[in-house]
């Protein structure tokens, strides 16, 4: 029986079941349950209490289609996820060629860009709350010096949100900096050499042979900051709290408010906003995800 019992537990698979195990049972308990609660929410007019639950069907979802709030929160996600990802991974490219030498100096500036990435993003929102304030903000302070008033910032309507898209790009750049060194760094110097023979120049080699290597990377890359801009929170919420006028409130943030902070608490309403955000972030990832596909196929 013994030996039965160590044999089975001796296989590849088996193993391979036992190590997956505790981290299957997070992702079930903490992930794929609320995502299956959520979706079936969705279909109920509840509040967080769980008290009266009333089946209404496609309800929630045809409330949301005339909800401009909603509508607004989308939109400011949209808008934030437009500057952030194309900047932020074109800035994080240019970085990447940058320090993708491994001299000292190179290395050393890659662990200083990556610092922010490991900070909290709700310790960094504070600092740059701070920081942009109009009565006790260093960069308010700079801009009154130079002889600019009314200095508002956070406060200004047309300036919050590129605002804490710029504090975002620096705050995470340093991730995908990380990934596309790497990715630099594994493509063969053969093929640099021979084309400096066939006399390609730098931004030649860069077009030919660095972009196209890069390709899977930058798909990668491109996909999960868009995933990552899309459920944007927390800066939001610590800097402006979804003001002013609410420009900077987020989709996540309005399932919050509409779930945990407008009363009645309507959370099966919530659940089906926060539904709706699944299915755009998928539908998003889906025709990204085909794009880079095609671009990896025909060499960029």
């Amino acid at each position: 029986m013994f030996k039965a019992i160590s044999a089975y537990f001796q296989k590849t698979e088996t193993a391979a079941w036992v190590l997956l195990l505790p981290s299957l049972l997070c992702l079930t308990i903490f992930l794929f349950i609320p995502l299956i609660m959520s979706f079936c929410l969705a279909f109920f007019d509840v509040t967080i209490f769980l008290k009266n639950a009333e089946f209404i069907l496609f309800d929630n979802f045809k409330e949301l289609f005339f909800d401009g709030r909603f509508w607004n929160a989308l939109g400011n996600t949209a808008y934030f996820t437009v500057m952030v990802v194309p900047i932020g991974v074109t800035f994080s490219l240019v970085v990447a060629m940058f320090v993708s030498e491994n001299s000292l100096f190179k290395r050393s500036l890659r662990v200083i860009y990556y610092l922010p990435v490991i900070c909290s993003m709700t310790a960094i929102g504070i600092m740059w709350a701070i920081l942009l304030d109009p009565t006790i903000g260093m960069f308010a302070y700079w801009l009154r010096a130079l002889g600019f008033k009314n200095v508002q910032l956070l406060k200004d309507p047309n300036l919050a949100m590129p605002l804490i898209a710029a504090m975002t790009i620096w705050k995470t750049f340093g991730q995908n900096m990380i990934i596309l060194v790497a990715a630099i760094q594994s493509i063969p110097d053969e093929y640099y050499d021979a084309s400096m023979i066939d006399g390609a120049n730098s931004w030649k080699q860069f077009i030919y042979i660095t972009l196209p290597a890069l390709m899977p990377t930058l798909g990668f890359c491109t996909i999960t900051s868009t995933i990552a801009s899309f459920m944007v929170f927390d800066q939001t919420y610590v800097m402006t709290r979804g003001g002013p006028m609410f420009r900077t409130e987020t989709l996540v943030q309005y399932v919050y408010t509409r779930g945990f902070i407008i009363s009645p608490f309507r959370l099966g309403y919530a659940s089906a906003a926060a539904f709706m955000l699944f299915v755009v972030i998928a539908a998003i990832t889906m025709v990204m995800y085909h794009f880079f596909m095609k671009k990896e196929a025909k060499g960029l």
